[in-house]
């Protein structure tokens, strides 16, 4: 039996992942190994490693490894701690591939460590471009660890490729985020509406901004500019979503609970939604607003605009309904008058995702089921020319 092991460090990442746990779960010949770590083991962050546990899945590890600081200093040493744990946990749990998905600093020591340790990676989301912050260079630098690649799109899998990966080896499977919009029966407005504790309006926005992490101390003015634009709009419901433990993200979360205790008719702040709650909430939303990859990825297949803030999302392929501004009132302003404009209103009708179909999950436990894997840790450089 294949001992497929999955690590997961945040709520967003455990959501698109879920689909795909549930997939190994169902097959007689794998076993699912889970290693929770990062946010999912902090008080600050929602103890999020409880709703895997509901969700039906064993955790067979925990790395602790989030440490309270958010400073550069303080990330740095969380990823060291990180590395000594992973080791660890291998050696016990021994696995026969890792499977990582995105580009968090969580993951960057996970599959350091599994490269040492001799043990194959497949790692979802790669090739894909965020120029503004460091989980850029962070994904790259996976991949180059990696040996089967998942990629969203066929021109993420080409610049895999082109980091020197084989064709064969790379795997153009769609995001895993539309298996659950196509999948979860999700919430109706008032079921909805009673599960957050907050009443839908005119008009509503989903808010997830997370900092810029290579800028040096932007996080607090840039989103400061947004909170002051919200803050004229007319018959506009917000709920915030809290930003990750990235460098100086507890800024931004203040930011968030300060505006939410001076505007509790309107607002809401939430530490984690889990996917249910967090696509429900998209489905009745006018727009994502923030610099969010949930805003560029999974809310095309809604129809409903994105307002893309600044550079963090920067480099990635986008569909129509994004609107993308730079972190300044008049920016921001500008894109809130096209969102709500007639002409870009008949654009979202058409809108279509660049993503994928929703069937993620299966093409790549096709994959994780039939690859041989007994040579796999022997790499060439795969040159384009």
């Amino acid at each position: 039996m294949r001992k497929i092991c999955v690590i997961t460090g945040s709520r967003a990442e455990y959501g698109l992942l879920k689909p795909l746990l549930a997939e190994i779960k169902k097959e007689a010949d794998l076993q699912l190994q889970l290693i929770a770590t990062g946010m999912h083991l902090s008080p600050e962050f929602g103890l999020t490693y409880q709703e895997i546990i509901k969700d039906g899945f064993n955790i067979d590890a925990k790395v602790e490894m989030l440490l309270s600081s958010d400073t550069p200093t303080g990330i740095s040493k969380s990823m060291g701690l990180g590395l000594i744990s992973f080791a660890e946990v291998y050696e016990r749990l021994a696995p026969h591939i890792i499977v990582t998905l995105g580009d968090r600093f969580e993951i960057f020591s996970a599959v350091a460590a599994s490269l040492i340790s001799r043990i194959p990676v497949a790692h979802i989301h790669g090739g894909e471009i965020t120029e503004g912050a460091f989980d850029d260079a962070l994904r790259h630098s996976i991949t180059k660890m990696s040996h089967l690649h998942f990629t969203a799109t066929e021109d993420y899998r080409k610049r895999v490729i082109q980091l020197g990966e084989q064709p064969d080896r790379v795997f153009n499977v769609g995001a895993l985020g539309l298996d659950n919009i196509k999948n979860l029966k999700l919430l109706d407005k008032s079921e909805l509406e009673n599960e957050l504790k907050f009443k839908f309006n005119q008009h509503n926005l989903l808010c997830t901004y997370h900092p810029v992490t290579l800028e040096n101390n932007t996080s607090g003015g840039q989103f400061q500019n947004l909170l002051d634009i919200l803050d004229n709009l007319a018959d506009t419901n917000l709920i915030f979503t809290k930003a990750n433990a990235d460098t100086f993200g507890r800024i931004i979360n203040k930011l968030i609970d300060d505006y939410v205790a001076s505007h509790s008719l309107c607002s809401i702040a939430v530490a984690s939604m889990g996917q249910l709650k967090y696509l429900s909430a998209m489905q009745f939303a006018d727009a994502i607003v923030g610099n969010s990859s949930s805003g560029i990825i999974e809310a095309p297949s809604f129809k409903i605009g994105t307002i893309n803030i600044g550079n963090r999302q920067r480099g990635r392929i986008k569909a129509a309904s994004i609107i993308d501004c730079e972190p300044e009132k008049d920016s921001i302003k500008e894109a809130f008058n096209k969102l709500y404009s007639p002409d870009f209103q008949k654009i979202l009708e058409k809108t279509e995702n660049p993503h994928g179909d929703g069937n993620s999950a299966g093409k790549i436990i096709s994959v994780l089921k039939q690859y041989d894997v007994s040579r796999i840790l022997m790499k060439k450089f795969y040159d384009i020319g």
